[in-house]
């Protein structure tokens, strides 16, 4: 008796599960309604009817607002790109670009369901920035110094985050960690000069065993393949200005708080990689230490240079 009732019992439990699986049931997302009524409100800082663009510091203070969003992303208008991650609907940017440039800031608003609405702005700033001469001698020499990577040390290249961190937590180099796979890595060499005449500034790329570099899109100087592994990749070298600005990183660890800024494509330093902006965190006679964003924009590259002949 109490085998039968055992495998009776089962039975209704079989049964209830077949049933019940073949219940119809209804679910429902709600309405998706997307993202409106987006508006970017901007705050220049010193902005007055004597300033119109500000007072030269480039910062500008960024809100948003929007009904029935539930998360930003906004381009500031230089390329650079806050996730939804890190931008709540305010942020703070310091714009760097020496002179009175107009930059468009997109927002895109996502709301229920991945809707979404897009609103842009276009802003006028002016950043005025004198760099410490002694940034400038100790980099050019007041006239022309090259400079090479320092494979002598441990974590003469390193990688961590771009944001919420400043140091390289990922990831650092040994010494001579590239010898063998990317030689041409230390035997780059990277000149900076100071024109003095005209008060303009030059970075002149010698690289005769290839760039040290990724490939495809995740290259930032041409001419490189499209597919293939990280490695020296041939280069011809080139000549392009730089200018000094102040630091937009917010980095604390940063002693100069001033950047190199590339003019265009054709030369790099350190990593062909990387994006134009290389903050200058500690310059000395004898050593240079740079944070660069990655072209991976995540990524935050950290690179420690010496002069070619000490």
């Amino acid at each position: 008796m109490k085998s039968n009732l055992k495998y009776s019992l089962q039975a209704l439990f079989v049964f209830a599960l077949l049933f019940g699986s073949c219940t119809e049931q209804d679910f429902t997302l709600g309405e998706l309604t997307a993202p409106s009524n987006i508006v970017i409100d901007t705050e220049i800082m010193g902005q007055d009817a004597n300033n119109p663009d500000g007072d030269g510091s480039g910062d500008v203070k960024i809100t948003v607002s929007s009904d029935n969003a539930i998360a930003y992303k906004i381009d500031f208008g230089t390329g650079e790109t806050l996730s939804l991650e890190t931008f709540s609907g305010t942020a703070t940017k310091k714009y760097t670009k020496t002179g009175v440039f107009t930059y468009r800031i997109t927002i895109v608003a996502f709301g229920a369901g991945g809707t979404s609405s897009v609103a842009t702005k276009d802003i006028t700033v002016r950043s005025d920035f004198n760099v410490d001469p002694v940034i400038v001698t100790n980099l050019t020499g007041d006239s022309s110094k090259t400079w090479i990577v320092d494979k002598s040390v441990a974590g003469h290249m390193g990688v961590g985050p771009w944001t919420g961190e400043f140091s390289p937590i990922w990831w650092q180099a040994g010494v001579n960690e590239k010898v063998n796979c990317c030689n041409c890595f230390y035997t780059t060499q990277f000149t900076f000069t100071k024109n003095s005449a005209s008060n303009t500034f030059s970075l002149q790329v010698t690289s005769p065993d290839g760039a040290f570099t990724k490939t495809g899109s995740l290259a930032s100087i041409p001419g490189i393949p499209s597919s293939g592994a990280e490695g020296c990749y041939a280069y011809g070298g080139g000549t392009e200005s730089f200018s000094f600005v102040p630091s937009a990183t917010g980095n604390p660890n940063s002693l100069t708080q001033t950047a190199i800024l590339l003019s265009g494509s054709t030369v790099y330093i350190g990593y062909g990689s990387l994006q134009k902006e290389y903050e200058i965190v500690e310059i000395t006679p004898t050593v240079m230490k740079l944070r660069i964003q990655g072209t991976e924009t995540g990524n935050a590259w950290y690179l420690t240079l010496i002069p070619a002949v000490l």
